[in-house]
């Protein structure tokens, strides 16, 4: 990964609005990084898909990422700099609160990694806020979609997919949790789901195509046209007025099926894995990953796994290389 200063949540999330067609674009440009979001990015997200919800020359929001992937999750070098820093400011500016405004829970306390779990199922913190958007998303993947990409793609109303893209979340390899696990039983089946969380394997978009998943699946050469076909037959179809009725409908289905109430459940879930113990000192264990760095832990666990497993596209590319150089 490169180095250098940090970009900024604005060169890191990109926006525009097409009036005439009523599209507007979110585009997540820091390819380097595998289009990782800081902290602030995330937040722009937030606001950026409130604003575009309120925005009348909007009727359809197309999400998409720059270069080979739509991204591989939060910024994780960033995400364990903050947890660890002396000053609390950063951690703060996660919540949307000023560095001196609060003292934040101590180390140790439950509330310390319990306040962020049920932060993201706050649509203000840039991980659900596809829940709440009242217009027609659509996301645009290609490559990887982990992590916080994956959550969005559980959120977004229809999913159009490049026939090399992987989905799944590095987090069932060293910690077993995501904030938001009980969406994904929903709009994946809850069996295969399973499967995912169980072995910590990537999916293609091939088998999350069979999960009904995703809408459309096509070569990458031809999935912005795919894309630009959906989003202009939404924008053409009913008044953007029909549109917020219909999404209204669809939500009040989805928190009868518990999409909200899940998403605080599996928070909290998630806030007690501290406590869970490993079988054998060759476990993955957050806290270990965390000290050797969650990238380069993840990528070495990753030899544990059958080739066509693995959530690194190297690892499974050398797989596939290997089987054609047989006779």
């Amino acid at each position: 990964m490169p180095e250098g200063p940090e970009p900024s949540a604005e060169k890191i999330i990109r926006y525009r609005k097409d009036r005439k067609t009523r599209i507007a674009t979110i585009t997540f440009e820091r390819p380097g990084y595998l289009n990782a979001p800081t902290i602030a990015a995330r937040l722009r997200y937030a606001d950026l898909l409130h604003r575009a919800g309120i925005d009348d020359d909007v009727k359809v929001l197309v999400v998409r990422g720059a270069g080979d992937d739509l991204g591989s999750g939060a910024d994780l070098a960033e995400v364990m700099r903050v947890r660890d820093a002396a000053d609390q400011g950063p951690r703060l500016a996660e919540y949307r609160i000023g560095p001196d405004e609060v003292r934040y829970p101590p180390q140790g306390s439950f509330r310390n990694g319990a306040s962020l779990g049920q932060w993201y199922a706050n649509p203000n913190s840039g991980i659900r806020g596809l829940q709440d958007f009242k217009k027609i998303s659509i996301l645009e993947v290609k490559g990887y979609c982990y992590g916080w990409h994956f959550y969005q793609a559980a959120d977004a109303d229809l999913v159009i997919s490049s026939d090399d893209a992987l989905f799944g979340h590095p987090s069932f390899r060293y910690y077993g949790w995501g904030p938001r696990m009980w969406w994904w039983a929903q709009t994946m089946g809850i069996r295969k789901f399973q499967e995912m969380v169980f072995t910590g394997r990537a999916f293609t978009a091939a088998e999350m195509y069979d999960c009904n998943f995703l809408n459309s699946v096509v070569p990458r050469d031809q999935l912005e046209a795919e894309v630009e076909k959906y989003a202009l037959a939404c924008a053409s179809n009913r008044p953007t007025d029909t549109v917020f009725m219909q999404k209204v409908f669809f939500e009040i289905m989805k928190q009868f099926q518990g999409e909200y109430l899940g998403s605080m459940l599996s928070g909290v879930f998630e806030s007690m894995g501290g406590s869970v113990r490993p079988d054998a000192d060759s476990d993955l264990m957050l806290s270990d990953a965390m000290q050797r760095g969650l990238g380069d832990s993840v990528k070495d666990n990753d030899g544990k796994f059958p080739p066509e497993w693995r959530l690194s596209k190297k690892g499974r590319i050398k797989k596939n290389s290997k089987a054609k150089k047989k006779p």
